[in-house]
């Protein structure tokens, strides 16, 4: 039976225990990986997901494909440092990354518009599959690998990672699972950052390639909009715009045609109302969650602002009043997890990926929840694009 003590690949692997002989590791006995994984895509998320594969150590990396020679050269340099000694197999099609027998599970990172034909391909494989947010680019599309997700005998899952940041992971357990703001009524995040960084031929500059800054980027928030609200969205109403970010800027003679600012608020079936607020032209990396129930209310926030005085990186408040014990908190990972990724969610939505695999129960965004998050993103840049409320079931219709 395996024991409790504290075991870590990442104090395992280091190199000033490289005197021991493998008999005599314990505590710092290699797992050795029971799954191997192929990226489609390799740029910096397929490099993440890369990373964060070795750190966890019960998969390994086996190959990728990716049609952009400087990708595949720099995923090669980045595995040779959290890999030493192994090989990277680097495929010359699609198809034969997707139905290589040596490897068990594909994780599908290129961009956004690809990913409904990389779907194509890659469920005929039968491989488990983890795809990356957002699903895909319009709602007939995200529809479409809906119906490929339900029919797929292995894992798919949605890359909406976000469900496991410090905050969110939090926020779900104290709302959702111990239920300590009693019913919940109202939702609202906010997210404030820097602009959207460059991409391999700038796809990520126009909405006919992204799916719009709402479904791009904002999906994530979305989707822990409809997790806690519990219910399908009935009605979208959004307002944004191009304020400051890429206004003149031009790719091959077109010019940039995505939001850097919006604000959305979503009405779901069961009543429960959420907003979103959206700035993408701010000096700092900024998220707040607020949740307000019938018995309480929590809030929650990520910060990095590049300041040099210390203060705290996160916080989470439940204040209860009379009804139960209120609260404060700094919810965070080790430190080393939560530099290999998007503050450590990668990390852990790797392990739950993992543990699908073997077929332990977990949280991680199925294909349906995916296709939600696309349905009111791509309802909210309509919105903002026509300036009226848009009633989902006939917005559906249309699709």
């Amino acid at each position: 039976m395996a024991g409790k003590e504290f075991k870590s690949n990442v104090f395992a692997k280091n190199p000033q225990f490289n005197y021991l002989p493998d008999g005599d590791r314990y505590l710092l006995e290699v797992e050795k990986p029971r799954y191997r994984f192929n990226v489609i895509g390799a740029g910096i998320m397929g490099q993440e997901h890369m990373r964060v594969t070795e750190l966890e150590g019960r998969g390994a990396i086996h190959g990728i494909y990716d049609t952009n020679p400087r990708s595949v050269e720099s995923a090669r340099q980045m595995f040779a440092l959290h890999a030493p000694g192994r090989e990277l197999v680097v495929y010359d099609s699609l198809e034969s990354a997707c139905n290589d027998a040596a490897a068990d599970a594909l994780i599908l990172c290129t961009p956004n518009y690809t990913h409904i034909d990389i779907v194509r391909v890659a469920a005929k494989s039968g491989k488990h599959i983890l795809l990356e947010k957002p699903m895909a680019t319009t709602v007939a599309d995200a529809r479409e690998i809906l119906t490929i997700a339900t029919k797929h005998r292995s894992v798919f899952q949605i890359g909406l990672q976000y469900r496991y940041k410090t905050i969110y992971r939090e926020a779900i357990h104290e709302a959702l699972d111990r239920k300590s703001l009693g019913g919940i009524k109202t939702v609202s995040i906010l997210e404030h950052r820097i602009p959207f960084l460059d991409k391999v031929s700038q796809w990520n500059k126009f909405s006919e390639y992204s799916g719009g800054t709402l479904v791009e980027k904002c999906c994530h928030y979305f989707d822990l909009m409809n997790l806690f609200a519990g219910a399908r969205p009935a009605t979208v109403y959004a307002s944004g715009g191009m304020a400051v970010n890429f206004i003149e800027f031009e790719y091959k003679g077109r010019k940039s045609d995505i939001m850097d600012n919006a604000m959305v608020v979503v009405t779901y079936e069961n009543g429960v109302r959420a907003s979103f607020n959206l700035c993408m032209f701010s000096p700092m990396f900024y998220e707040e969650i607020v949740i307000c129930g019938d018995e309480g209310r929590l809030r929650a926030f990520e910060n990095e602002d590049y300041l040099a005085d210390p203060r705290p990186k996160s916080h989470l408040e439940i204040i209860c009043g009379e009804k139960r014990p209120s609260r404060t908190s700094t919810p965070c990972y080790p430190v080393y997890i939560e530099a290999s990724g998007h503050n450590g969610a990668t990390y852990y939505e790797h392990r739950a990926f993992i543990d699908n695999m073997d077929g332990v129960r977990t949280e991680t965004a199925s294909a349906e929840e995916g296709y939600w998050s696309i349905v009111v993103g791509a309802a909210a840049e309509e919105s903002a694009h026509s300036g009226t409320v848009i009633k989902i079931k006939d917005f559906l219709k249309k699709q």
